[in-house]
């Protein structure tokens, strides 16, 4: 017997689309008596997911559903209290569903609904569930009674899923164990699974590592294709007629320290007072054929996904660290945009081309940085280095200052790094500065980009181009509504809302206690940026033409802009390129921009359960904080020093306060407290499992 599946049943009910009897479906697989109990559970399942129905006697798919059913496409976003929101694919206002709906479902889950009016408010009912997100979590394993489930952890509603008695004992009780789900919970129906890997009883950085990487389902290996494939690519680089040969060239990286793959190198020269500016990309589009299993993966990944201590590399290691990584005294192939920019930050003239480079030094961004404040011991090491990086200094600052006058916005959020002891175990959170240096290769990144995007838009070439729709006016309002509220003298936007009005209403708050608020409150107001065929301009950069160019080893987008480009240089595009790229270039912009959303997903809730895991030792301790929610139950603080939040009922606050949602302030006879104040708290309760710190009220500042 051919291993009997849910797909093959299905395929089977597809081709008699008036329904089976089991006997013949059975039959049709060539069952014996004892197999046919394996069928009946899968029946089972189809029928409790809603894929198949029975009727006299008879199992058929279940039919088209209607479009005067006004049925609505969208994806399950959870919120902590236990009631969701349909997020709409049509892009109409996102839709309440009940908590009693939310016990079947898990967040980003695709599913068909139907709008119901319930006490005056619309609602989504959910119809149908085309698509689950989660096939493998990571749980703890717990006993009630004498049943064994797993308790999901880092869901923002969590699950219980059920599991075998006699497989539940092999493991010990309380440690964090990977589990499939094989029956997703329906109504009166409870999840159930088995256990696939034992990950011990410590949430360590591994352990951290497989629970994101199973939430969000991201690929922990490269297929044996993929890695023969890049095991066989040559290491040789050549350098030919068609390459320009830069290799004498003082160019070098300026990278993170952790960096272990390095996209881009820089080089500069002064030419009266014109700068020309090389930046050189690794040339990943050399090696990665379209259509190979390299690039069939590449697609499937999107990008790199960088959890703390590991990093999921969208190319297999050999490419990413080393064949195509621009590693210094080594010839690599590259992909060079060269610029000749004036002092008023303007590209007054360029070349786009394929080149042979070595990189001449590794830095760091505080390597670069001591170098540019002329320490004596960094200007030694690095003697050759001393003068381009002064004249990048100054280009540098030449393109901030285009950039900002056109109206760019610069959120600057602050970020933070976490950092590990020998064993890999993380014991403190410090913030990250971005500084000059990070600043420099910034900008140059920026005006390539835009270079390149020109080139093809002005050539009218197919292309991928990174966008940022206007936001809506609704929420400009909105956020404006917030910063009258803080205090601030504001005016509304007249017509459409430009760059420059963002930009002037975060410069309001620069130097306040509040700064870091309004900068994420206006980039809540923003669309996402995302990729796209289709140019309409990049709002946040205040940008007419943009793309992702310069990061071809981390980010797949980048792969195909190579593509383009190189077809562009050398005239390559053909009449079938012109009718069929577009379409193509749609699917890949749409899975670039869906995948870019995973792994900011993924990153962000890793570096917050290990946060959780430090802060879990200062309970007890005292920490300043910023309100960055008011609700009638309570105050979200984001505790400065880590970045991030907790919440303080409204049980543990000084007095009894009324909600003023207009103002987002809770009142009381004596104390008020706002959006954006500071106050101190005291952290009372960390739970890791559900990721929830409970703070207690100290004191705030008058």
């Amino acid at each position: 017997m051919l291993e009997l599946t849910q797909e093959k049943v299905l395929e089977l009910l597809k081709r008699n689309k008036k329904g089976l009897f089991f006997k013949q479906i059975a039959k049709s697989f060539n069952l014996e008596k004892k197999e046919e109990k394996q069928l009946k559970k899968i029946l089972k399942k189809l029928q409790k997911n809603k894929t198949i129905v029975y009727s006299k006697g008879l199992y058929k798919i279940k039919g088209e559903l209607k479009e005067d059913k006004n049925l609505i496409k969208g994806k399950v976003e959870a919120h902590e209290s236990g009631f969701g929101f349909l997020i709409r694919e049509d892009g109409e206002p996102d839709l309440f569903i009940p908590p009693i709906e939310m016990d079947y479902l898990f967040d980003g889950d695709v599913v068909l609904a139907e709008e119901k009016i319930y006490r005056g408010k619309k609602e989504a009912k959910i119809v149908k569930i085309l698509e689950r997100r989660i096939k493998t979590a990571v749980g703890k394993l717990q006993k009630e009674k004498n049943r064994y489930f797993i308790y999901l952890l880092d869901f923002v509603i969590p699950h219980k899923i059920y599991v075998n008695k006699k497989e539940a004992k092999k493991y010990p009780l309380g440690n964090y164990v990977v589990v499939e789900i094989t029956q997703y919970p329906d109504r009166n129906v409870e999840a159930k699974g088995r256990i696939i890997k034992d990950l011990g009883n410590v949430k360590n950085t591994q352990t951290v590592a497989e629970i994101v990487a199973r939430k969000y389902d991201l690929p922990l290996t490269h297929s044996e294709e993929a890695i023969k494939e890049a095991e066989s690519l040559s290491s040789t680089v050549k350098i030919t007629k068609n390459r320009k040969n830069l290799t004498k060239q003082i160019c070098f990286t300026i990278d993170p320290e952790s960096a272990r793959d390095h996209d881009d190198a820089v080089a500069i020269e002064k030419e009266g007072e014109n700068y020309r500016l090389y930046v050189h990309i690794a040339d990943v589009s050399h090696y990665v054929k379209e259509g190979s299993a390299i690039d069939k993966e590449a697609f499937q990944r999107g990008n790199t996904y960088y959890l703390p201590e590991r990093a999921l590399h969208m190319l297999p290691e050999r490419l990413a660290s080393n064949l195509c990584s621009l590693r210094p005294y080594e010839k690599k192939y590259a992909f060079t945009c060269e610029m000749l920019i004036n002092k008023k930050g303007e590209v007054i003239d360029y070349k786009i081309y394929e080149s042979v480079i070595e990189s001449k030094a590794k830095l760091t961004y505080d390597q670069a940085l001591a170098i540019i404040l002329g320490e004596p011991e960094h200007v030694k090491a690095f003697p050759d280095l001393v003068e381009p990086l002064k004249h990048m200094e100054e280009l540098a600052k030449i393109l901030m200052k285009t950039k900002e006058e056109r109206g760019s916005i610069d959120f600057d959020m602050p970020e933070s790094q976490i950092l590990f002891d020998e064993k890999g175990d993380p014991y403190d959170v410090v913030p990250y500065e971005r500084h000059l240096a990070h600043r420099i290769i910034e900008e140059f990144m920026i005006i390539s980009n835009e270079t390149v995007a020109r080139h093809m838009e002005k050539h009218n070439f197919p292309f991928i181009y990174r966008v940022h729709e206007k936001p809506k006016i609704e929420k400009v309002n909105a956020f404006v509504d917030i910063m009258a509220g803080l205090g601030y003298k504001v005016e509304y936007p007249k017509g459409e809302v430009e760059p420059k009005f963002i930009q002037k209403l975060i410069e309001m708050a620069v130097g306040t206690p509040e700064e870091s608020l309004v900068r994420f409150l206006a980039l809540r107001t923003m669309k996402q940026a995302k990729y796209s065929p289709y140019n309409i301009g990049h709002f946040g950069l205040a940008s007419e033409c943009y793309t992702h160019f310069t990061s071809p080893i981390r980010r797949y987008a980048d792969v195909w802009v190579h593509r383009l480009l190189k077809k562009s240089i050398k005239k390559k595009f053909t009449k079938k390129d012109l009718e069929e790229l577009p379409k193509k270039l749609e699917i890949i912009a749409q899975q670039c921009s869906q995948m870019e959303r995973v792994a900011d997903d993924a990153e962000r809730d890793a570096l917050d359960i290990l946060k959780l895991r430090i802060l879990k030792e200062k309970i007890g301790e005292e920490f300043e904080g910023i309100i960055t929610g008011v609700m009638p139950f309570g105050l979200f603080v984001e505790i400065e020093r880590y970045i991030i939040e907790g919440l303080i009922s409204i049980s543990d606050l000084p007095e009894k306060m009324r909600y003023d949602e207009k103002n987002h302030q809770l009142v009381g006879e004596e104390i008020r407290f706002r959006l954006g104040d500071k106050i101190k708290v005291k952290i009372a309760k960390v739970d890791e499992d559900s990721k929830k710190i409970d703070l207690k009220f100290v004191s705030k500042e008058v």
